[in-house]
């Protein structure tokens, strides 16, 4: 019979896990909806810059990232195949490697971009330490690949065990 340990940090980790990888999942599933033309964009930003002048360059790193025709939708696809992949039990250490690049954008991004929202930057910054988190409870899984010794003393066994 399968044994399963439902302590409380194996159901944290897991409320983390699930919570990040669906935040993902539905943040990815949203880089893939209709975009306004570029005028209208274009118009939009104009009259936001003119109101508030230190979100200039916020909406249009945004707009640079939705015009490439490509840079949006691959962030999207990013978060949705690691958030999909988080949520699943077996491929969780895959999901937050995949999702690591995605959160530090997302909280550099708020840092930079978006110093004046603070609730933006800390809450971007609990994504990342959460996916943080999630990799170095997996550590003892992916140590090994860290240092890969390049050469064999005379006591190891000369196979290589995965």
């Amino acid at each position: 019979m399968l044994k399963q340990r439902f302590d409380l940090p194996t159901l944290l980790l897991w409320g983390v896990r699930f919570a990040l990888g669906a935040l993902m999942i539905w943040g990815g599933l949203h880089k893939f909806e209709a975009q306004p033309a570029a005028h209208e964009a274009l118009q939009r930003i104009i009259e936001v810059s003119q109101k508030h002048p230190e979100k200039t360059s916020l909406m249009l790193y945004i707009y640079g990232m939705k015009s490439s025709g490509f840079a949006w939708q691959l962030l999207g696809l990013a978060e949705l195949i690691g958030g999909i992949l988080l949520c699943l039990q077996g491929t969780a250490l895959l999901g937050a490697a995949v999702l690591l690049p995605v959160t530090l954008h997302i909280f550099l991004f708020h840092l930079f971009l978006e110093a004046d929202e603070p609730g933006e930057v800390v809450m971007s910054g609990l994504y990342f330490l959460a996916n943080l988190l999630l990799i170095g409870v997996y550590y003892k899984q992916w140590k090994h690949l860290l240092w890969i010794k390049p050469w064999k003393s005379k006591d190891e066994k000369q196979e290589v065990q995965v």
